[in-house]
C-alpha cells in the first residue's frame, strides 16, 4: 500500500510541533513514509529563521523599555 506524500504544510506543522516535542504517537507512526527529507529541511530552516527573528524582537522590545 503506497501512501500518498505530505504536502509542504504538513511537514511544516510536523517541525512546528516537534519545536514544542508535542507530537501524537499516530502522527509519528505514519510519518516516516510520508515526509519528504527536503520538505522537513526547508521547513526547519524557515522555523529557526522565524524563531530567531522573534527573539530579536523580543530582546530588542526588552532593552527598548
Amino acid at each position: 500500500m503506497d501512501k500518498k506524500p505530505a504536502s509542504f504544510l504538513y511537514s511544516l506543522k510536523a517541525v512546528v510541533w516537534s519545536f514544542f516535542g508535542l507530537r501524537r504517537k499516530s502522527d509519528f507512526d505514519n510519518d516516516d513514509a510520508r515526509l519528504n527529507p527536503v520538505h522537513i529541511v526547508i521547513a526547519a530552516l524557515i522555523a529557526v529563521a522565524l524563531f530567531i527573528g522573534l527573539l530579536i524582537l523580543a530582546v530588542q522590545w526588552a532593552v527598548a523599555k
